[in-house]
């Protein structure tokens, strides 16, 4: 460490920190510990943290300020359009919640993110614009106050409520003559990714094909990646909007299999590696990036979807972007019972969505709230029934989940040997891994038949399948709906 530089040692750089010191301190203004107690999240880029008093001079300057405000200035940027609220249908609930509470400050800044602790100190959680965001730390952290009994009752519950609600949720692993040239690998160019991969997006695309949402391309044989037809069989092929797109590679797959031609690529994120340039150059795909959070997106505002019929397609869809993505595609069913403000200039022709990390899901951003209150789960049963989502995808996902599909739900019984005295963690540590991973998959089932039973709410024809087993991905749910009457 050389003299009047700071002496905070940065472990992930392996070094001392650079900069140079206070006078009268051994640190710099960064890392002296005297202000560390008055630090907060920026709130445009949470990954760092600034001085209190310096908050409002920094947001005018902070690197993404500028990227912040090209966001919000695109015609389809509406800030919480597709968001939810937390009491949409009625504050209500049809039975006695289980004691289950968060501690956490209630003096939330509504202008600011803040860190948000316990009671015993630990940080839980940042908040932004004044949600609050369950996270997994705070649902554990919930569910391991309960008492023993509490905790069996809300088991038991959950346990009841799938019985009650039971859908059989077919295997559909459907491989489409389509996409024979990318499951045999005959391509011209390497694949830019995993066979796994390859094996989910085929499968679906495979079943939207079954479900009557794309068509098998005219011709004797199927186009490769590159060829370009220009044929009017397919000018009216609908558009393709793909939700939390990534690199695009589910499009791509979509594009050169079934000859779409106008794609559009909704995303938050900058990736490198996209698949753009080959959908643009080789495959003359007419392409377009929204690049914007689902939550913030305005589709009838998108000038060259309007009055294009199109369909909505989504590759695990983490937690809450597949009910954000619901809310985007079908606003006006959303908002079949109150006013609505104009017709839609969209023509959505169906949509298919893998669902994945249903931990992360919340209550807030769920769409079918109405569903979970008339078969009695509260926001409080809610929360915990995501947090225990995640035990289905720690499972071993080759033979042993197999077992557990086979297998009924056993609930640890309070008079058990060894688990009086105990705490609800002890309980958990000590459950059998099939038990949980069977609590994990019930739960995800209950999430996403809610989903399922919104759309047959509002007007689709929808289905709900395991589109891979569950070696390939434990996250196999695949969603699809059309409308009963198309326009």
């Amino acid at each position: 460490m050389e003299d009047g530089r700071c002496s905070f040692f940065l472990t992930k750089k392996k070094r001392f920190c650079a900069n140079s010191t206070l006078k009268g301190s051994q640190f710099c203004g960064n890392h002296n510990p005297k202000t560390e107690d008055r630090r907060v999240p920026c709130p445009i880029d949470p990954s760092h943290f600034i001085l209190l008093e310096n908050l409002e001079a920094h947001t005018r300057k902070c690197p993404l300020y500028k990227q912040v405000l090209a966001l919000k200035s695109q015609s389809f940027y509406t800030k919480g359009i597709n968001a939810g609220v937390e009491d949409e249908d009625g504050d209500a609930t049809l039975s006695d919640p289980v004691p289950c509470t968060f501690n956490a400050s209630e003096s939330i800044s509504s202008e600011y993110n803040i860190l948000l602790e316990d009671s015993e100190g630990n940080e839980l959680s940042v908040i932004s614009s004044g949600d609050l965001i369950i996270t997994s730390d705070m649902k554990r952290h919930a569910i391991y106050k309960m008492s023993i009994a509490d905790f069996l009752a809300l088991l038991s519950k959950i346990k009841s409520i799938h019985q009650a609600i039971f859908l059989n949720i077919e295997v559909s692993s459907v491989m489409p003559e389509a996409c024979s040239r990318w499951l045999k690998k005959e391509l011209k160019q390497a694949l830019p990714f995993q066979e796994k991969h390859v094996l989910q997006q085929a499968s679906i695309l495979g079943n939207m094909e079954k479900f009557g949402l794309l068509q098998m391309p005219a011709g004797p044989e199927i186009l490769e990646p590159g060829h370009n037809d220009s044929s009017e069989s397919h000018s009216t092929t609908p558009a393709v909007v793909e939700f939390g797109a990534g690199r695009g590679y589910l499009t791509h797959m979509l594009t050169s299999c079934y000859n779409i031609k106008k794609v559009f690529l909704v995303e938050r994120r900058s990736y490198k590696l996209k698949a753009d340039r080959s959908l643009r150059q080789e495959q003359d795909v007419i392409l377009e990036r929204l690049r914007i959070d689902i939550e913030d997106l305005n589709l009838e505002a998108v000038e060259s979807l309007s009055c294009v019929p199109y369909l909505a397609v989504g590759k695990h869809l983490c937690g809450p972007a597949t009910d954000l993505t619901l809310r985007c595609c079908l606003r006006e069913q959303y908002h079949n019972n109150k006013a609505v403000q104009s017709l839609s200039k969209c023509n959505l022709r169906g949509l298919a969505l893998a669902t994945c990390c249903h931990h992360l899901c919340q209550w807030k951003s769920y769409i079918n709230k109405k569903f979970l209150r008339n078969i009695g789960v509260t926001k409080e049963d809610f929360h915990a029934i995501t947090w225990f989502t995640s035990w289905a995808v720690d499972a071993d996902h080759g033979s042993t989940l197999t077992d557990v599909i086979d297998r009924g739900l056993h609930l640890p019984n309070i008079d058990d040997a060894g688990l009086r005295g105990t705490d609800v963690e002890s309980l958990v540590k000590n459950m059998k891994d099939l038990d949980r991973a069977m609590l994990g998959l019930i739960c995800k089932e209950i999430i996403d038949i809610g989903r399922y039973m919104w759309l047959q709410d509002h007007g689709q024809d929808a289905k709900l399948v395991k589109y891979v087993s569950s070696d390939i991905s434990p996250e196999n749910h695949l969603l699809m709906a059309k409308c009963r009457n198309p326009v």
